[in-house]
């Protein structure tokens, strides 16, 4: 009886971990929650925080007027780890990346402006002038940026 009673709670605790690992990737991939949030106040974090050094400007949107376009073809997409933090931290954060890869490849291309900055998410482009898009789920934040490289005075 007791053989019995062990075989059984051992089929019980198999089936159980064994539908936990199957529903496990379709939890991971199942949440893709689309925010769109303020833009500058990210600039200002990572600029506060000496993430951004200041020496690059970031437009949203838009081009300066005089602006000479150095490289008309950028894009960048960062991701970054959500566990255990908001969705708008984890955007902050990913947003933050993108910043910051653009900032140091900007600069090495000798401009000092980032323009018409546009969320560019799985190649579905989003403007807005304060708001930048970014997708998160259970695992990952993403976002996906388009720019321009230019000089501005």
């Amino acid at each position: 009886m007791i053989f019995k009673e062990i075989t059984m709670k051992a089929k019980i605790w198999t089936t159980a971990a064994l539908l936990s690992v199957a529903l496990l990737p379709g939890l991971s991939q199942a949440r893709d929650t689309a925010h769109f949030l303020d833009f500058q106040s990210v600039v200002n974090e990572a600029t506060q925080a000496g993430r951004l050094d200041g020496s690059v400007k970031f437009y949203l949107n838009k081009t300066p007027a005089g602006a000479q376009i150095i490289n008309a073809n950028v894009t960048t997409s960062q991701k970054t780890n959500a566990f255990n933090k908001t969705d708008e931290a984890a955007c902050s954060w990913a947003l933050q990346s993108a910043l910051i890869k653009l900032q140091n490849s900007a600069k090495a291309a000798g401009a000092n402006a980032v323009v018409d900055l546009a969320s560019n998410y799985k190649n579905k482009e989003y403007r807005d002038d304060s708001k930048y898009e970014c997708h998160a789920g259970a695992i990952m934040a993403g976002v996906a940026l388009k720019a321009k490289y230019a000089k501005v005075k």
